[in-house]
């Protein structure tokens, strides 16, 4: 079991910045590749962002490519989605979540096992 506590949500201002925390705990959790996905209110989960577990390599969905940039501290067992230049349109709760490293990158929530209970981020225009 991995356990998964999301950190770092919060209101601000179109083009302003957040930097959000997924604090993962339980067995051999740094070995895990992380994603962070999100849901707007009446919307489906999208996928944001993913990171291997080695660190190496990151993933990013389209629009917010140059905005947003996943990190990970393995000896911290933390992963960190800094956001800039946030919109309106980036409102949303944001979850993260640990898969298998065979699935490293991958945009489908359910190639992930564990999931945190998510942050609520609110872009104000």
């Amino acid at each position: 079991q991995v356990q998964l506590v999301e950190s770092g949500g919060g209101l601000v201002q179109a083009g302003g910045s957040l930097r959000l925390s997924c604090k993962a705990s339980g067995r051999a959790a740094s070995s895990y590749s992380m994603g962070w996905f999100r849901q707007a209110p009446g919307k489906e989960r999208e996928f944001v962002a993913a990171i291997s577990w080695t660190g190496f390599s990151t993933y990013y969905e389209d629009s917010v490519k140059g905005r947003f940039t996943i990190s990970r501290d393995t000896a911290k067992n933390t992963v960190y989605l800094e956001m800039s230049s946030l919109k309106p349109e980036d409102t949303a709760v944001y979850f993260c979540a640990a898969a298998l490293p065979s699935r490293v990158g991958s945009s489908d929530g359910h190639d992930y096992d564990f999931w945190g209970r998510g942050t609520q981020v609110t872009i104000s225009s």
